[in-house]
């Protein structure tokens, strides 16, 4: 008995790199607002204290959410799905804290030589900040 919830409990305390399929790039969110310049959609801080980064061992909903967009951006940039495309809407929509009008892309960097370049794989149409309740 013990040893089966060992068995089961290993996977998840020590994680293996076999369960990914390829290692690509992952696509970017970046958004706008009111027609503004494109940025990165909830952006990763620059640095984190000691204390902020044993506490986040433990809980991190920020960076668990920042995982959720990436898998969606993946699932949308691979085929389209619908249910992705509304899940990033929601999600940008909810990171929002004011304008109008707001839209959001998918976006993959590339080397190419020496240079790094941006290829836009998505781009959604503009969309209210406030969503409409029936």
């Amino acid at each position: 008995m013990i040893a089966k919830t060992i068995s089961l409990l290993l996977p998840a305390l020590l994680p293996s790199w076999r369960f990914f399929k390829t290692v690509a790039a992952s696509p970017r969110v970046e958004l706008r607002v009111d027609a503004g310049d494109w940025q990165e959609a909830r952006p990763i801080p620059e640095r984190v204290g000691l204390a902020r980064m044993a506490r986040r061992l433990v809980w991190n909903p920020r960076r668990n959410e920042q995982l959720y967009m990436v898998s969606l951006s993946e699932r949308l940039a691979e085929d389209g799905r619908d249910h992705a495309r509304a899940e990033l809407e929601r999600l940008v929509r909810a990171g929002l804290t004011g304008g109008e009008r707001f839209q959001f892309r998918l976006v993959f960097l590339q080397r190419e030589g020496t240079q790094i370049v941006k290829f836009i794989d998505y781009e959604s149409p503009v969309l209210p900040v406030a969503e409409h309740v029936s």
